[in-house]
């Protein structure tokens, strides 16, 4: 574990258990405000929420796929949450880093890392903005999922979270990327349910309010708990357009694993968004 991270129940970060969303949720509107979400509550129930089994099997081998294809050996996983990815490639023999913005989640991911074959995580408390001042070293991969890059809400942060993920990466790294399918939501063609990402049958994910600037989503547990989380409605040709923009010279995506995405609507895309000059000029 990094020594930036002190799993410390006196902390204020592990005392929180409730969010704050203020007196009108529908205006927050911050990429922020992501610390005042991923409180003790909800972490204790993300889990519950991903189903790990269930994910594995919908997800198959698609990401080592997709990294072992690009001989990708350190890996940063931007958005690590409790863990789930870093324990699959930890087992699929990858060299990872485990960043998160919440210190929650990384507590989590830490029990989860050593409950899940023995795995010490090797964890850093990272704001993708500053990256490079949170991580060291380059990567041959970054993969930023899970619908984390929907946290933030202005053109200047995804703008410099996309450059940072660049800077880290080798002159041939590639990064992965994910989000949901917010066109099919936006155009009123989706009901928001996941069945890849989150797979708990006992947890209800809607959406509560949707916009063109927020879509805001209520997660219902079977204990009767209520949490909410607050996500920029990114639109699948923004987010390929913002990729071009910052550097990335091939971008493929794909729609929920198993194939490119074509004109069914998927639950998520993955786009995958390689570095490498070589690869554009071998098209």
């Amino acid at each position: 574990m990094s020594k930036d991270i002190q799993v410390d129940s006196t902390s204020e970060f592990f005392r929180a258990g409730e969010q704050e969303f203020g007196d009108n949720p529908i205006a927050v509107r911050e990429s922020d405000h992501y610390a005042q979400e991923y409180v003790g509550g909800i972490v204790d129930k993300w889990d519950d929420l991903i189903d790990w089994p269930r994910r594995a099997e919908g997800e198959g081998r698609f990401f080592v796929d997709q990294l072992k294809a690009r001989g990708a050996q350190r890996v940063l996983d931007a958005a690590t949450g409790t863990g789930f990815h870093s324990v699959q490639l930890a087992e699929a023999g990858f060299d990872t880093v485990s960043a998160d913005g919440s210190p929650q989640m990384l507590a989590k991911a830490f029990r989860n890392g050593l409950a899940g074959g023995g795995h010490l995580l090797e964890l850093v408390h990272a704001d993708w903005r500053t990256l490079k001042g949170d991580v060291h070293g380059e990567f041959d991969a970054v993969i930023c999922l899970g619908n984390s890059f929907t946290h933030l809400f202005s053109e200047h942060d995804r703008r410099k979270a996309l450059a940072e993920f660049y800077s880290v990466l080798k002159h041939d790294g590639v990064l992965i990327i994910d989000q949901r399918n917010y066109d099919a939501l936006l155009d009123g063609t989706s009901t928001g349910k996941s069945s890849y990402y989150y797979c708990g049958d006992e947890v209800d994910a809607v959406p509560d309010h949707v916009d063109e600037g927020l879509a805001r989503y209520k997660y219902t547990f079977d204990d009767g708990g209520e949490y909410f989380l607050n996500m920029y409605p990114l639109r699948r040709e923004y987010v390929r357009g913002l990729l071009r923009d910052v550097g990335f010279q091939k971008i493929d995506t794909y729609g929920d694993f198993q194939e490119k995405a074509g004109d069914h609507e998927p639950d998520f895309y993955i786009h995958v968004a390689e570095k490498s000059y070589l690869a554009e000029l071998a098209d």
